[in-house]
């Protein structure tokens, strides 16, 4: 009986390990064949298309395409894409000081950096680049025009400069640019000192760990640490910056992932900077990834009062994989937990609605209740909510394609052209008047396009309307009128474009530098921040989660 048991064990494994093996043979086949059916079209196109193919662009964009469903974190690069991202991580490189947007034909200088060689040479916001080295721009890709920028530190550059309609030729020379993920860090008043961190690159830990404690020699008694707009990173930094103000083999985070070397515990590994100072972290809704790791550590072990609007819910953690001739794949690895055990990432890419593109909420199925350490309740799906909500504006259709367009940035240039000077960066306020301002400026801007109206003017071009003049005063008096009302929706999000607006202004006389010193003079959220602080009793309570 025995014996028949131990045979029938032996078969059920057998029949166990075929199966596996079947099943993985069977996997790799159909990668295989798939690989070999691209390799056979892309060879026939080659051979017998009327036009020529440009290998490594249709390659590019069939790779891009066949990732854009995963989720928008897993992205091929390739070699151009890899030296830009190898630039993010590392924080430094050599070019000219000045940030660029490629959207037009031609690159416009949108940010000048303080002390570069852009700056030196009188490089300003609203400049639009025409020639690199003799090289006319408006014929190229984007990645052509940005590779002509940089190089090697101490080489030579020749620009044409198209200044309000003058040509200006300029001779820069690069330099080495250092991101520097902390752009300002300030003692606010007697006790209060105030850390911004935009990225998490790989200076994130040591710049932060230099402001703080620059800041505790000047006698800071309490902390604002500001992850508003930064949009993650380096998941190390992420763990290195919670060290500074948690024990020692504290977990920071957890990863679970398919592969099991990739599913880990996150621990701090080194003696913290300070585990008693009171601190805010101040957050909204493009803190992300890295940012949110942070916050959801120092939340869940009641280390700090967070302050702000929902993070954006980003609980996916991402890996570099080379690939070959230089190129590499970003792909989506694992999620990461917060030490209560939250996974705050919001959509769930895997059930994606693929007629509609529309992704569900991983919330719309309901939300979970865990624990922080003192026992206060906090919540997965969704990002880290804050403890006390101080933006809980709600932005319109409207406002969010004015924000994504170039519509403030115009504004601010013509603003700068009209106005010499303006107070100090401190004490700046952009107006009720200065927004009227505004929007009469968007009565002639042409940047700025809703939905509806650009439907309605591909409709209006699809007619033959030469003869008709009635047409075309009723399609005058339409586009008037969608206009019209598109300006006054923006009315219900009239503070936080001004806010937008007041910030890209600052930035044209003051660099960010200027940002940052007038937000905390007037910012509602840093303000917020510094009342709580100087009010310990109430921020002990919050902790304590008996408020």
């Amino acid at each position: 009986m025995k014996k028949n048991i131990k045979n029938k064990t032996i078969v059920g494994v057998l029949i166990a390990i075929v199966f596996v093996s079947f099943s993985f043979q069977s996997k790799f086949f159909e990668v295989a064949k798939q690989i070999e059916i691209y390799t056979t079209l892309f060879k026939e196109l080659n051979m017998y298309y009327v036009n020529e193919i440009n290998p490594a662009e249709f390659t590019t964009r069939a790779l891009k395409n066949t990732l854009k469903d995963l989720d928008p974190y897993t992205n091929y690069y390739n070699e151009q894409d890899v030296e830009a991202v190898k630039i993010r991580r590392e924080g430094e490189y050599g070019g000219i000081g000045a940030a660029i947007n490629y959207g037009d034909k031609n690159p416009l200088i949108v940010r000048v950096y303080k002390g570069y060689s852009a700056d030196k040479a009188g490089l300003k916001p609203g400049d639009i680049i025409t020639k690199i080295d003799n090289q006319v721009l408006a014929a190229l890709e984007k990645e052509d025009a940005s590779s002509l920028l940089l190089g090697i530190p101490e080489s030579k550059v020749f620009m044409e400069i198209n200044r309000q309609g003058k040509t200006i030729s300029i001779h820069l020379k690069r330099e080495k640019i250092e991101i520097n993920p902390v752009p300002f860090y300030k003692k606010i008043d007697d006790e209060t000192g105030y850390i911004v961190l935009t990225r998490f690159n790989e200076k994130a830990a040591s710049e932060v760990k230099k402001a703080f404690e620059n800041l505790k020699k000047k006698g800071i008694k309490s902390l604002i640490l500001d992850l508003r707009s930064n949009p993650g990173g380096l998941l190390g930094e992420a763990v290195n910056i919670s060290n500074f103000f948690l024990p020692k083999g504290t977990t920071i985070t957890t990863t679970k992932a398919k592969v099991k070397k990739w599913s880990n515990i996150y621990l701090s590994r080194n003696n913290p900077l300070d585990l008693e100072i009171p601190m805010v972290v101040l957050i909204n809704g493009s803190s992300a990834s890295a940012s949110e790791i942070v916050t959801g550590a120092l939340q869940d072990y009641d280390r700090a009062v967070v302050i702000g609007k929902r993070s954006f819910g980003k609980g996916l953690v991402q890996r570099f994989r080379a690939l070959s001739y230089g190129t590499q794949l970003k792909v989506t690895v694992s999620k990461y937990y917060t030490p209560s055990g939250r996974c705050i990432q919001e959509l769930d890419y895997a059930n994606r609605d693929l007629k509609t593109g529309k992704v569900p909420k991983f919330s719309d199925a309901g939300i979970n209740e865990f624990r922080t350490q003192n026992g206060r309740k906090v919540f997965d799906g969704g990002g880290i909510h804050p403890d006390i909500i101080t933006e809980n504006e709600t932005v319109t259709e409207e406002t969010k394609i004015l924000l994504s367009s170039r519509a403030l940035f115009n504004f601010a240039i013509n603003f700068k052209n009209k106005n010499n000077t303006i107070t100090s960066a401190k004490d700046f306020r952009f107006t009720d008047n200065n927004f009227k301002q505004f929007q009469s400026f968007l009565k002639v801007d042409t940047t700025f396009i809703t939905k509806e109206e650009a439907s309605f003017k591909e409709a209006y071009r699809t007619l033959n309307t030469s003869q008709n003049q009635k047409i075309k005063t009723a399609y005058s008096r339409i586009i008037s009128t969608l206009k019209s009302e598109k300006i006054k929706e923006l009315i219900s999000n009239k503070e936080l474009i001004k806010n937008e607006l007041k910030n890209i202004i600052l930035d044209q006389y003051y660099y960010q530098e200027g940002i940052y010193q007038n937000k905390i003079a007037s910012d509602k959220t840093v303000l917020e921040a510094v009342k709580l602080l100087k009010n310990s009793t109430k921020y002990n309570q919050i902790l304590s989660g008996k408020k």
